[in-house]
Protein backbone atom coordinates (compact mmCIF):
# COMPACT_ATOMS: atom_id res chain seq x y z
CA UNK A 1 0.00 0.00 0.00
CA UNK A 2 1.61 3.19 -1.30
CA UNK A 3 1.53 6.08 1.68
CA UNK A 4 -0.27 9.53 1.44
CA UNK A 5 2.22 12.58 1.42
CA UNK A 6 0.20 14.94 3.36
CA UNK A 7 1.73 18.17 0.94
CA UNK A 8 -0.47 16.70 -2.10
CA UNK A 9 -3.35 18.00 0.02
CA UNK A 10 -1.94 21.53 0.85
CA UNK A 11 -0.61 21.68 -2.80
CA UNK A 12 -4.20 21.46 -4.39
CA UNK A 13 -5.47 23.98 -1.45
CA UNK A 14 -2.71 26.28 -2.66
CA UNK A 15 -3.76 25.78 -6.22
CA UNK A 16 -8.04 26.34 -6.07
CA UNK A 17 -7.35 29.69 -3.83
CA UNK A 18 -4.80 30.86 -6.53
CA UNK A 19 -7.16 29.90 -9.01
CA UNK A 20 -10.13 31.25 -6.85
CA UNK A 21 -7.79 34.76 -6.47
CA UNK A 22 -7.12 35.01 -10.14
CA UNK A 23 -11.34 34.60 -10.61
CA UNK A 24 -11.76 37.42 -8.08
CA UNK A 25 -9.14 39.67 -9.59
CA UNK A 26 -10.85 39.15 -13.43
CA UNK A 27 -13.71 40.13 -12.02
CA UNK A 28 -12.34 43.31 -10.19
CA UNK A 29 -10.61 44.00 -13.67
CA UNK A 30 -13.94 43.45 -15.49
CA UNK A 31 -15.93 46.00 -12.95
CA UNK A 32 -13.32 48.14 -13.42
CA UNK A 33 -12.78 48.07 -17.29
CA UNK A 34 -16.55 48.30 -17.62
CA UNK A 35 -17.29 51.44 -15.00
CA UNK A 36 -14.27 53.16 -17.33
CA UNK A 37 -16.51 52.34 -20.59
CA UNK A 38 -19.45 53.93 -18.99
CA UNK A 39 -17.82 56.96 -17.60
CA UNK A 40 -16.73 57.54 -21.13
CA UNK A 41 -19.70 56.96 -22.21
CA UNK A 42 -21.36 59.00 -19.81
CA UNK A 43 -18.26 61.97 -19.59
CA UNK A 44 -19.05 61.86 -23.57
CA UNK A 45 -22.58 62.15 -23.30
CA UNK A 46 -22.72 64.91 -20.49
CA UNK A 47 -19.81 66.67 -22.72
CA UNK A 48 -22.15 66.65 -25.34
CA UNK A 49 -24.97 68.18 -23.42
CA UNK A 50 -23.04 70.49 -21.94
CA UNK A 51 -21.60 71.74 -25.10
CA UNK A 52 -24.49 71.59 -27.31
CA UNK A 53 -26.08 73.96 -24.11
CA UNK A 54 -23.27 76.26 -23.90
CA UNK A 55 -21.60 76.61 -27.11
CA UNK A 56 -24.11 76.12 -29.61
CA UNK A 57 -26.05 79.32 -31.00
CA UNK A 58 -29.25 80.22 -29.04
CA UNK A 59 -32.30 79.57 -31.12
CA UNK A 60 -33.07 83.59 -31.69
CA UNK A 61 -34.57 85.24 -34.44
CA UNK A 62 -32.67 86.45 -37.47
CA UNK A 63 -32.75 90.06 -36.17
CA UNK A 64 -31.88 88.72 -32.67
CA UNK A 65 -33.98 88.83 -29.16
CA UNK A 66 -34.83 91.67 -27.49
CA UNK A 67 -35.73 90.97 -23.39
CA UNK A 68 -36.75 92.82 -20.50
CA UNK A 69 -35.03 91.88 -17.10
CA UNK A 70 -37.36 93.15 -14.59
CA UNK A 71 -35.92 94.21 -10.99
CA UNK A 72 -35.73 91.27 -8.48
CA UNK A 73 -35.34 88.81 -11.19
CA UNK A 74 -33.15 85.83 -11.26
CA UNK A 75 -30.94 84.00 -13.73
CA UNK A 76 -32.59 80.98 -13.12
CA UNK A 77 -36.20 82.60 -13.86
CA UNK A 78 -34.94 83.95 -16.83
CA UNK A 79 -33.44 80.83 -17.99
CA UNK A 80 -36.46 78.63 -17.44
CA UNK A 81 -38.82 81.74 -19.26
CA UNK A 82 -36.40 80.95 -22.46
CA UNK A 83 -36.35 77.59 -22.23
CA UNK A 84 -40.00 77.76 -22.57
CA UNK A 85 -39.67 79.83 -25.47
CA UNK A 86 -37.16 77.24 -27.00
CA UNK A 87 -34.62 79.78 -26.60
CA UNK A 88 -32.12 77.70 -24.01
CA UNK A 89 -31.25 73.86 -24.27
CA UNK A 90 -30.48 72.81 -20.73
CA UNK A 91 -30.77 75.59 -18.64
CA UNK A 92 -29.23 73.30 -16.01
CA UNK A 93 -25.95 73.13 -17.82
CA UNK A 94 -26.12 76.88 -17.95
CA UNK A 95 -26.36 77.91 -14.58
CA UNK A 96 -23.37 75.15 -13.49
CA UNK A 97 -21.44 77.18 -16.17
CA UNK A 98 -22.62 80.62 -14.33
CA UNK A 99 -21.87 79.43 -10.72
CA UNK A 100 -18.57 77.77 -12.22
CA UNK A 101 -17.79 81.77 -13.74
CA UNK A 102 -18.95 83.73 -11.21
CA UNK A 103 -21.68 85.43 -13.66
CA UNK A 104 -24.85 83.99 -11.51
CA UNK A 105 -26.04 87.89 -10.75
CA UNK A 106 -27.65 89.58 -13.74
CA UNK A 107 -28.72 93.48 -13.90
CA UNK A 108 -32.40 94.16 -14.92
CA UNK A 109 -32.74 96.69 -18.41
CA UNK A 110 -33.84 95.66 -21.27
CA UNK A 111 -31.11 93.47 -23.39
CA UNK A 112 -30.79 93.14 -27.36
CA UNK A 113 -29.31 89.60 -27.87
CA UNK A 114 -28.13 89.38 -31.30
CA UNK A 115 -28.53 86.05 -33.38
CA UNK A 116 -25.43 84.12 -33.06
CA UNK A 117 -25.24 84.38 -29.67
CA UNK A 118 -24.66 81.30 -27.16
CA UNK A 119 -25.57 80.53 -23.74
CA UNK A 120 -22.05 81.89 -22.25
CA UNK A 121 -22.80 84.89 -24.41
CA UNK A 122 -26.33 85.42 -22.73
CA UNK A 123 -24.75 84.94 -19.39
CA UNK A 124 -22.40 87.53 -20.18
CA UNK A 125 -24.59 90.22 -21.01
CA UNK A 126 -26.53 89.64 -18.09
CA UNK A 127 -24.17 89.63 -15.26
CA UNK A 128 -22.56 92.89 -16.93
CA UNK A 129 -25.27 94.48 -17.45
CA UNK A 130 -24.81 94.87 -21.16
CA UNK A 131 -28.51 97.00 -21.93
CA UNK A 132 -29.77 98.40 -24.22
CA UNK A 133 -28.99 102.19 -23.67
CA UNK A 134 -31.90 105.15 -25.52
CA UNK A 135 -30.46 109.15 -26.26
CA UNK A 136 -32.44 112.15 -25.89
CA UNK A 137 -30.63 115.06 -26.99
CA UNK A 138 -31.76 118.90 -25.76
CA UNK A 139 -30.88 121.59 -27.88
CA UNK A 140 -29.39 125.02 -26.43
CA UNK A 141 -31.96 127.55 -26.90
CA UNK A 142 -34.86 125.31 -26.18
CA UNK A 143 -37.24 126.23 -23.31
CA UNK A 144 -38.01 124.20 -20.34
CA UNK A 145 -41.64 123.13 -21.64
CA UNK A 146 -39.90 121.48 -24.91
CA UNK A 147 -36.94 120.18 -23.45
CA UNK A 148 -39.49 118.51 -20.77
CA UNK A 149 -41.95 117.37 -24.02
CA UNK A 150 -38.77 115.66 -25.53
CA UNK A 151 -37.53 114.14 -22.80
CA UNK A 152 -41.31 112.84 -21.85
CA UNK A 153 -41.59 111.48 -25.44
CA UNK A 154 -38.64 109.90 -25.57
CA UNK A 155 -38.62 106.29 -26.44
CA UNK A 156 -38.69 103.67 -23.18
CA UNK A 157 -39.06 106.65 -20.83
CA UNK A 158 -41.49 105.80 -17.97
CA UNK A 159 -43.87 109.34 -17.36
CA UNK A 160 -44.13 110.21 -13.63
CA UNK A 161 -47.03 112.74 -12.40
CA UNK A 162 -43.43 114.77 -11.45
CA UNK A 163 -43.78 115.40 -15.66
CA UNK A 164 -46.87 116.45 -15.97
CA UNK A 165 -46.11 120.16 -16.22
CA UNK A 166 -43.48 122.89 -16.08
CA UNK A 167 -44.57 123.27 -12.15
CA UNK A 168 -44.63 119.81 -10.87
CA UNK A 169 -40.88 119.10 -12.50
CA UNK A 170 -40.00 122.08 -10.82
CA UNK A 171 -41.60 121.37 -7.07
CA UNK A 172 -39.55 117.73 -7.68
CA UNK A 173 -36.60 119.26 -8.26
CA UNK A 174 -36.61 121.46 -5.57
CA UNK A 175 -36.85 124.49 -7.27
CA UNK A 176 -38.63 127.55 -6.27
CA UNK A 177 -40.80 129.20 -9.24
CA UNK A 178 -40.42 128.99 -13.25
CA UNK A 179 -37.33 126.64 -13.64
CA UNK A 180 -36.51 127.70 -17.11
CA UNK A 181 -32.91 127.33 -17.89
CA UNK A 182 -31.77 124.92 -14.83
CA UNK A 183 -31.77 122.10 -16.83
CA UNK A 184 -28.29 121.40 -18.84
CA UNK A 185 -28.54 121.00 -22.96
CA UNK A 186 -27.11 117.87 -23.94
CA UNK A 187 -27.32 114.53 -24.98
CA UNK A 188 -28.10 112.19 -22.34
CA UNK A 189 -27.89 108.49 -22.41
CA UNK A 190 -30.56 106.09 -20.55
CA UNK A 191 -32.18 102.53 -20.27
CA UNK A 192 -35.19 101.33 -20.64
CA UNK A 193 -37.88 102.45 -17.84
CA UNK A 194 -35.98 105.41 -16.65
CA UNK A 195 -38.45 108.15 -15.45
CA UNK A 196 -38.72 111.43 -17.02
CA UNK A 197 -38.09 112.72 -13.77
CA UNK A 198 -34.65 110.54 -13.71
CA UNK A 199 -33.72 112.17 -16.92
CA UNK A 200 -34.97 115.95 -15.65
CA UNK A 201 -32.62 115.35 -12.11
CA UNK A 202 -29.64 114.42 -14.29
CA UNK A 203 -29.71 117.66 -16.52
CA UNK A 204 -30.32 119.72 -13.32
CA UNK A 205 -27.32 118.57 -11.69
CA UNK A 206 -24.93 119.15 -15.10
CA UNK A 207 -26.56 122.39 -15.16
CA UNK A 208 -25.52 123.42 -11.80
CA UNK A 209 -22.40 121.98 -12.21
CA UNK A 210 -21.23 123.34 -15.05
CA UNK A 211 -22.63 126.59 -14.02
CA UNK A 212 -20.54 126.21 -10.43
CA UNK A 213 -17.35 125.65 -12.36
CA UNK A 214 -17.62 128.74 -14.75
CA UNK A 215 -19.08 131.23 -11.96
CA UNK A 216 -15.32 130.73 -10.19
CA UNK A 217 -13.50 131.46 -13.24
CA UNK A 218 -15.56 134.67 -13.89
CA UNK A 219 -14.15 138.03 -14.96
CA UNK A 220 -13.99 140.77 -12.63
CA UNK A 221 -16.65 144.00 -12.83
CA UNK A 222 -19.34 141.80 -14.20
CA UNK A 223 -22.80 143.31 -13.88
CA UNK A 224 -23.92 140.24 -11.73
CA UNK A 225 -25.49 139.50 -8.32
CA UNK A 226 -24.84 135.69 -8.50
CA UNK A 227 -24.54 132.72 -10.65
CA UNK A 228 -28.01 133.07 -11.67
CA UNK A 229 -28.03 136.12 -12.94
CA UNK A 230 -25.32 135.15 -15.42
CA UNK A 231 -27.31 132.54 -16.32
CA UNK A 232 -29.91 134.57 -17.18
CA UNK A 233 -27.42 136.49 -19.45
CA UNK A 234 -26.56 133.21 -21.01
CA UNK A 235 -29.81 132.28 -22.21
CA UNK A 236 -30.36 135.98 -23.74
CA UNK A 237 -26.89 135.26 -25.14
CA UNK A 238 -27.91 131.98 -26.15
CA UNK A 239 -31.25 133.19 -27.99
CA UNK A 240 -29.52 136.02 -30.00
CA UNK A 241 -26.80 134.08 -32.13
CA UNK A 242 -26.39 130.84 -33.47
CA UNK A 243 -22.98 131.83 -34.60
CA UNK A 244 -20.27 130.77 -31.99
CA UNK A 245 -17.51 133.22 -32.35
CA UNK A 246 -20.51 136.16 -31.43
CA UNK A 247 -21.19 134.87 -28.07
CA UNK A 248 -18.54 136.79 -26.38
CA UNK A 249 -19.09 140.03 -28.61
CA UNK A 250 -23.27 139.77 -27.74
CA UNK A 251 -22.01 139.32 -24.45
CA UNK A 252 -19.88 142.64 -24.29
CA UNK A 253 -22.94 144.35 -25.93
CA UNK A 254 -25.86 143.48 -23.09
CA UNK A 255 -22.85 144.14 -20.21
CA UNK A 256 -21.88 147.61 -21.51
CA UNK A 257 -25.25 148.46 -21.80
CA UNK A 258 -26.74 147.17 -18.25
CA UNK A 259 -23.46 149.35 -17.01
CA UNK A 260 -24.54 152.73 -18.81
CA UNK A 261 -28.26 152.09 -17.24
CA UNK A 262 -29.59 151.19 -21.14
CA UNK A 263 -32.46 148.85 -21.14
CA UNK A 264 -31.36 145.56 -23.02
CA UNK A 265 -34.23 145.57 -25.74
CA UNK A 266 -33.50 142.40 -27.30
CA UNK A 267 -36.46 140.59 -28.70
CA UNK A 268 -35.71 136.95 -27.54
CA UNK A 269 -36.89 138.19 -24.23
CA UNK A 270 -39.81 139.69 -25.90
CA UNK A 271 -41.08 137.07 -26.90
CA UNK A 272 -40.26 134.65 -24.14
CA UNK A 273 -43.04 136.67 -22.62
CA UNK A 274 -45.23 136.68 -24.81
CA UNK A 275 -45.68 133.06 -24.36
CA UNK A 276 -48.31 131.30 -25.97
CA UNK A 277 -49.32 134.18 -27.85
CA UNK A 278 -46.18 134.18 -30.02
CA UNK A 279 -47.62 133.69 -33.50
CA UNK A 280 -44.40 134.24 -35.12
CA UNK A 281 -44.39 137.34 -36.07
CA UNK A 282 -43.02 140.27 -33.72
CA UNK A 283 -44.46 143.07 -33.96
CA UNK A 284 -43.86 147.01 -32.76
CA UNK A 285 -46.97 146.58 -30.34
CA UNK A 286 -45.75 143.20 -28.91
CA UNK A 287 -42.36 145.55 -28.13
CA UNK A 288 -44.73 148.21 -26.33
CA UNK A 289 -46.57 145.22 -24.09
CA UNK A 290 -45.27 145.39 -20.91
CA UNK A 291 -44.33 141.65 -19.56
CA UNK A 292 -42.04 141.09 -16.92
CA UNK A 293 -39.91 139.71 -19.91
CA UNK A 294 -40.17 143.05 -22.08
CA UNK A 295 -36.12 144.11 -22.58
CA UNK A 296 -37.77 147.19 -24.50
CA UNK A 297 -40.33 148.40 -21.40
CA UNK A 298 -38.17 147.13 -18.02
CA UNK A 299 -34.68 148.03 -16.95
CA UNK A 300 -31.93 145.16 -16.09
CA UNK A 301 -32.14 141.90 -17.08
CA UNK A 302 -35.41 139.55 -17.16
CA UNK A 303 -36.28 138.03 -14.20
CA UNK A 304 -35.43 134.31 -14.94
CA UNK A 305 -33.61 132.66 -18.10
CA UNK A 306 -35.70 132.64 -21.64
CA UNK A 307 -33.78 129.51 -22.66
CA UNK A 308 -31.46 126.65 -21.97
CA UNK A 309 -28.20 128.24 -22.23
CA UNK A 310 -25.32 126.06 -23.03
CA UNK A 311 -21.53 125.88 -22.13
CA UNK A 312 -19.96 128.44 -24.34
CA UNK A 313 -22.79 130.91 -23.84
CA UNK A 314 -22.65 130.33 -20.11
CA UNK A 315 -18.63 131.51 -20.51
CA UNK A 316 -19.83 133.86 -22.78
CA UNK A 317 -21.52 135.87 -20.24
CA UNK A 318 -19.15 135.28 -17.51
CA UNK A 319 -16.05 136.25 -19.94
CA UNK A 320 -17.45 139.21 -22.05
CA UNK A 321 -15.45 140.86 -25.06
CA UNK A 322 -14.44 144.51 -24.32
CA UNK A 323 -15.05 146.97 -26.76
CA UNK A 324 -17.18 150.07 -27.73
CA UNK A 325 -20.04 148.37 -29.17
CA UNK A 326 -23.75 148.89 -27.80
CA UNK A 327 -25.83 147.98 -30.63
CA UNK A 328 -25.96 145.16 -33.30
CA UNK A 329 -28.80 143.88 -36.00
CA UNK A 330 -28.77 141.15 -37.62
CA UNK A 331 -27.23 140.79 -40.99
CA UNK A 332 -29.66 138.04 -42.31
CA UNK A 333 -26.82 135.10 -43.12
CA UNK A 334 -26.90 134.34 -39.54
CA UNK A 335 -24.29 136.81 -38.67
CA UNK A 336 -24.40 140.49 -36.74
CA UNK A 337 -23.66 144.44 -37.40
CA UNK A 338 -21.89 145.85 -34.07
CA UNK A 339 -22.06 149.85 -34.23
CA UNK A 340 -20.44 152.18 -31.12
CA UNK A 341 -23.09 154.60 -32.21
CA UNK A 342 -26.77 154.81 -33.00
CA UNK A 343 -26.08 156.51 -35.83
CA UNK A 344 -23.80 153.60 -37.17
CA UNK A 345 -26.43 151.10 -35.81
CA UNK A 346 -29.55 152.97 -37.76
CA UNK A 347 -27.51 152.75 -40.71
CA UNK A 348 -26.64 149.07 -40.38
CA UNK A 349 -30.64 148.50 -39.57
CA UNK A 350 -31.72 150.67 -43.45
CA UNK A 351 -29.09 148.49 -44.88
CA UNK A 352 -29.39 144.46 -43.63
CA UNK A 353 -33.62 145.33 -42.24
CA UNK A 354 -35.14 147.26 -44.04
CA UNK A 355 -33.61 145.92 -47.43
CA UNK A 356 -33.50 142.23 -47.09
CA UNK A 357 -31.78 140.20 -49.07
CA UNK A 358 -34.17 137.24 -50.69
CA UNK A 359 -32.13 134.52 -49.09
CA UNK A 360 -32.53 136.57 -45.35
CA UNK A 361 -32.42 134.08 -42.31
CA UNK A 362 -31.62 134.42 -38.50
CA UNK A 363 -29.69 131.47 -38.26
CA UNK A 364 -26.47 130.77 -40.10
CA UNK A 365 -26.43 128.10 -42.46
CA UNK A 366 -25.70 124.32 -41.88
CA UNK A 367 -22.25 124.61 -43.34
CA UNK A 368 -21.18 127.30 -40.74
CA UNK A 369 -22.66 125.97 -37.82
CA UNK A 370 -20.41 124.77 -34.80
CA UNK A 371 -20.97 122.61 -31.66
Amino acid sequence: MAKNNGNSGDKTTTKRKAASGTSRMGKWVRSILLLFVVGLIVGGFAFWSAQNALVQPLALPVDGLRMDVETGSNLSRILARLESEGVVRSPRWVRLYARFKDQSSIHPGEYMIPAGSNAMDLVGRLNRGDVTRYRVTLVEGWTFKQALSQIRNSKKIRQTPAGDSIETAAKALGIEGNPEGRIFPDTYVYRSGASDLDLLRQAHDRMDRILAQEWEKRDENLPYKDAYEALIMASIVEKETGVPWERDEIAGVFVRRLGRGMRLQTDPTVIYGLGDNYDGNLRRADLRNATPYNTYVIGGMPPTPIALPGREAIHAALHPKDGNSLYFVAKGDGSHHFSSTLNEHNRAVREYQLKRRSDYRSSPANNTQSD
